[in-house]
């Protein structure tokens, strides 16, 4: 009997472990600020979206240029990660380009898919699958006339207790025919963590 006792008890404290270590998976507000940690996170990310579109639409020349109603196209080239840390720099083109297009200013020419869109074209006139007379015609693709580019770096440095990393993101457009740079600009971000001692 005792024993049975001592099992069940065991077993009852066992699913109170369990169940206090259970993990709680929520959703969180995909715009709020991030402050997990200094690495880079989401809500640089946002911020250099924002700052970048905004700067560029905020352009006098850029205005300018499409107060007519004409849609400049664009493309936008790799941004260099000169950073220690491994970041995804994709994800900030992308939310620059989506931005930039809703806008309604601008057209872009999507470098990443210049692959596929060759490996169709083929398709569609050497793989005799495809009827010739609704083929696309080949030569039709518009060239971009403007590139937008630019480099993520950081400075870090910490002690005993305190983290500081600093990151510069630099983005500029350059006029694809002339070579002439057109616009720049740039966001600064200071992240601090601080170390909490117990007690203190």
């Amino acid at each position: 009997m005792f024993i049975k006792r001592t099992v069940i008890a065991c077993s009852i404290i066992a699913a109170m472990c369990l169940g206090g270590c259970a993990n709680q998976v929520q959703y969180g507000d995909a715009n709020g600020v991030e402050t997990v940690n200094t690495d880079f996170g989401s809500t640089d990310l946002q911020l250099i979206a924002s700052h970048m579109v905004d700067s560029l639409l905020a352009f006098p020349p850029i205005q300018r240029m499409t107060a007519s109603g004409v849609r400049p196209i664009l493309f936008v080239d790799t941004i260099k990660n000169q950073t220690m840390e491994h970041i995804d720099t994709s994800a900030i083109t992308d939310s620059i380009m989506t931005k930039l297009l809703d806008s309604g200013q601008f057209r872009f020419v999507d470098m990443t898919a210049m692959a596929a869109l060759r490996k169709q074209l083929d398709y569609q006139h050497n793989s005799g699958m495809v009827d010739e007379s609704k083929a696309v015609a080949m030569g039709q693709q518009i060239g971009a006339q403007y590139m937008l580019y630019g480099n993520l770096m950081d400075i870090t440095k910490q002690n005993s207790s305190v983290r500081d990393v600093f990151y510069k993101f630099t983005m500029k457009m350059t006029n694809v025919r002339t070579g002439e740079v057109i616009w720049e600009s740039e966001k600064q971000i200071r992240k601090v963590q601080k170390r909490s001692w117990f007690g203190m």
